[in-house]
Parts: C-alpha cells; structure tokens; sequence
C-alpha cells in the first residue's frame, strides 16, 4: 500500500466489489465526519482569479437525509455568463499559446491534487449525489484518471502535431489540431466529479479555456473537482465555475455566442437542443453531448447463471439505477427464464439499500423527490400493463422517512415496445423478457433509439460472436459479474454510445475522444 499526503492509496475502479484495507475505510469515514462537521458553509463562483459570492444563495440538502443542507452556492442571474465567458476569452489567447508539455504539466499536477483529496471529495459524493463508498472513491480516481490519460494521449500524440507527406525536399507539409476557443462544460448530478473534471481536463490539455457549470443539485462535488485545476496553479481565466439554474444561467450559456464548445451530459431532450443550437448560428460549432441509455442485456441459454444474475442485478441497481449506463432490460432465453428471475430477486433482496456512507450498502437513494414520483408514476403503469416480481414501493422507516429510497423493482409481461422499455428512467427499475430466437433479442435489444451500453452473458464464443455483429451499442461487456452493462474505465473502455446516446460516436477516455476539442489545420511551408 502507498499513500498520498499520509492518506491510503488502493486503486478502486467501478469493477471493485470489495476493499478489504481498513485504513481505507477509516480514511472514508474521517472525511465524512469532517465534512457533517463544516455544513451550511457558504462557497463561491470563481471567474478569471477570484471566489465571486452573491446575495441569493441556494442550499444543497443530501437526498440522504434531507434534513442535512451540505452548502450554500451563489444562485446567479444569466449576466453571470457574460463575466465568466469573456474571463476565459481574455485567457485563451496565453493559455493556447502555451506549450503543450506545460499544458500536460500543470494538468498532471492537478490529477494529483485530485487524488491528494481523494476521500475529500468522495465524501461529498456519498452525501451529494448518495453514492456509496466504493462508488465514490471510484468516481474521484477516474476523474484523476481520465485527466492523466488527456496527458498521456497528448504526449503520445506528440502534441498532434503530424508531419504529412511531401512534394520534394522544398515543401514541408504537416498537420496541426489546434483549440477552438472557450469550451462550456455542463455536468450531471450522477458524475459530478468526473464528468466535469474529464471533459475539463480534456478542454484544457488541447488549449481551450472552460466555463463550467455544475447541476443544481449537485455544485459541491463539481466546485471541488474544479479547485483541483485552479490550485494546480492554472493561469487565471482558463478555469471558471458558475452556478445558477439551467433554465437561466444554463440556458445563457449554451447560447452564447463567445462560447466556441460545449460538453453536455444529461437527458436526451436538453441534449438535442443544445446539439441543434450549436448547429446553428453563424457557423457549426463542436458539442460533444452524451445523452443516456435504456441498455440491454442478453442471456443465452448458455450463459454461467452466476455470473448473470450478480451482473444483471448490480447493473440495475447500482446508484440507484441512476447510471447512463445502467441495465434497464434483460433478455433471456426461455429455457433459463425462471432461473435468471428468480437469482435477480434473490440477490437484489440481499443488497442493503440505505446510509451510503455506512459499509454495508450497495444503494443509496434516489436524487430527489422528481425522481420518487417518476418512480411511482412507472409503478402505476407496471402494474396496469405487467407483473411486478419485486419492488414497487418507497421505502419508509428509519432513515427512509427522511430521504429518498426506492425498493429495485424487476418487472416482467410488458409488450417489448412498452414505454418502460422504451425511455431510460434513472431509476432502480428493469424489465425482464424471455426469448426463443436469438436473432429476436438482438432485434429487440437494438428496438430503442439510444444505444450507449450492452452485456451479454453467454458460454459460447459463437453466440458472443454473433451478438457482437450486431448489437447496436456503443459500449460491450461479455460476461461481466461485476455488472453486465457498468463499469468503463479510462484507457480500458472507450465510454460512449450510439444512435441518441451521442453526438460523436467517440468514446471518453480512450483514444480518439481528445481529437473533438480540436480544430485540424493542414500547414505547407515551401523553401
């Protein structure tokens, strides 16, 4: 074991289904303490090289216990755009002028302040978002991850500097990608950390400067991963943080008309509004929008029943089902049928659902009331048009009475073009359907029009073969325990999707994905 700033150090990714270290958790549960001991705190926006505070303040209460309000954050009017964008448009010029190994420098240093807070952080998480602990840690060594690899690729890339061929000795041709200018990055309340400090860390590795804005629910957690950057010592103005609600300070911001970029991740309906407004205007400007699944597993009759039901059962659980990449739909052949459903509620039924900050949990709860009630209102239509094998109920009692816990729920009987089958619900809910033919499950696996995540589970090379042809997905796992459709990791898997999933068909964290910061110029020097 190593350690950083006297703090353990055992890698935790999403595939990690235990931690046996005990100065792990002990470091864990000193940063919860800590932070239930500094509550309420007032934090700021930062534009160029100053914390700005406002007088309208909004209160972030932890969906665990909503009697706990973790922070207050400014809650700024749409003008607080205009500051933040020309801050980070006075900046860009020095910061893309910048060498690129200075850029990766200063990059790398703020990776590892991310890993130096590591249980900081993570503990923010669990109260913010209602992660538990391995979730957390996890989601906080990604982001230091995903950051890393930025540099990694740009060194491996030599910068993307690339020479090209050449008419004779006296012409010199090469190809240089180069930023485009100030890049929005908007980020979920899912992934706060890591989904605004990789497409940040992406953004500014390539020269771009950032304006980022965090969801409502979730500033902590981003404001966190943001001072990461600026006190890695970034020259001011290449990093700004601003909060607001979306329909005013993110709405200003996605239509700005200095904002060269964007990175978006959220529902497909905010999605395809920011890809149609960066389509237009004066010229196309580069968005790169990841926009959810209703993500499929197949089973065959093949298939280690084992491995399955444990995959299949985290895949849909797990946060809550509030995962882009969560498994919302199983398909089983009818001969194992039974089985699988029957493992599915088994071990579903054995997973503690509580305090996410406590070891034993596996799922906390939901982020908000919105969710509670698109939660009863896809029971009410469970009920009415299936059979539901588990679940179906809010939780009360104890700890329940006071935040927002779900019961998984597994749904078997809906039409395959049914509504719960169709559009992705964020929430611990999945329907179940047998099969006789596989080419029927891959039709049906492919029936929706997202297309982020897959599993199967399947014991013959044939079989995974024949399904890896066809399935449309832009992430597959074959025979994944640890959760059949979850669990992509910086230069492991790509992490990106198809279809309505996206609007580059490149995945995150792997080796093309720097390339949609960048603007290609070809340059040819004659003697």
């Amino acid at each position: 074991m190593s350690s950083i700033a006297g703090k353990p150090k055992v890698k935790v990714t999403y595939t990690t289904l235990a931690v046996a270290n005990d100065d792990v958790h002990k470091a864990y549960e000193e940063a919860v303490a800590a932070l239930k001991a500094n509550l309420k705190a007032d934090y700021p926006n930062y534009i160029y090289d100053r914390p700005v505070y406002a007088q309208e303040k909004a209160g972030t209460p932890s969906p665990v216990d909503t009697r706990l309000v973790l922070a207050y954050f400014p809650q700024q009017p749409a003008s607080i755009v205009d500051e933040a964008v020309a801050a980070a448009a006075k900046a860009y010029p020095g910061w893309k002028a910048t060498p690129w190994r200075e850029r990766v420098a200063l990059l790398r240093r703020a990776a590892g302040l991310m890993e130096e807070r590591l249980f900081d952080i993570a503990a923010v998480l669990s109260l913010e978002v209602g992660k538990n602990r391995l979730e957390a840690i996890g989601e906080v060594q990604e982001v230091a991850d995903l950051v890393y690899y930025s540099c990694d690729q740009m060194e491996l890339n030599n910068g993307y500097i690339k020479d090209l061929t050449n008419e004779s000795p006296k012409h010199h041709n090469r190809s240089v990608l180069k930023p485009f200018g100030v890049w929005a990055v908007i980020s979920p309340f899912n992934y706060p950390s890591a989904l605004t400090g990789g497409p940040a860390g992406a953004a500014l590795v390539t020269g771009n400067t950032v304006v980022i804005k965090p969801a409502t629910a979730t500033p902590l957690s981003a404001w966190l991963t943001a001072k990461c950057f600026i006190d890695a010592g970034l020259p001011a103005g290449t990093v700004n943080f601003i909060t607001g609600s979306g329909s005013t300070v993110g709405e200003a911001l996605i239509n700005h008309p200095n904002v060269a970029g964007c990175t978006f991740t959220g529902s497909s309906e905010i999605g395809m509004k920011l890809v149609r407004v960066f389509a237009g205007g004066k010229w196309p400007r580069p968005c790169v929008v990841e926009m959810g699944g209703k993500n499929p597993t197949i089973v065959t009759a093949t298939a280690d029943m084992k491995r399955a039901v444990a995959g299949c059962t985290r895949s849909f659980v797990g946060l809550g089902g509030q995962k882009c990449s969560a498994g919302s739909r199983v398909f089983v052949h009818r001969s194992r049928f039974d089985e699988l459903i029957a493992g599915m509620k088994d071990y579903a039924e054995k997973l503690v659902i509580g305090d996410p900050t406590l070891r034993e949990t596996f799922c906390g709860p939901v982020i908000n009331k919105a969710a509670v009630e698109r939660y009863k209102e896809a029971i009410a239509l469970a009920q009415k048009d299936g059979q539901i094998i588990m679940g179906g109920k809010v939780l009360t009692g104890g700890i329940y009475d006071h935040g927002y816990y779900l019961a998984p729920t597994i749904v078997t009987g809906l039409p395959v073009d049914h509504y719960l089958s169709q559009e992705e619900l964020f929430l611990p809910f999945v329907t179940v359907y047998p099969f006789d033919k596989l080419e029927d499950a891959i039709k049906w696996a492919n029936g929706v029009e997202h297309g982020l995540t897959a599993g199967i589970f399947a014991g013959t090379r044939e079989e995974i073969d024949t399904i890896l042809q066809d399935l449309e997905a832009g992430v597959v796992y074959v025979n994944k325990e640890s959760g059949a459709t979850t669990g992509a990791w910086p230069g492991y898997q790509a992490f990106g999707g198809w279809k309505k999933s996206t609007s580059t068909n490149k995945g995150a964290g792997h080796i093309y994905y720097l390339t949609a910061y960048l603007r290609e110029q070809s340059q040819t020097v004659i003697d």
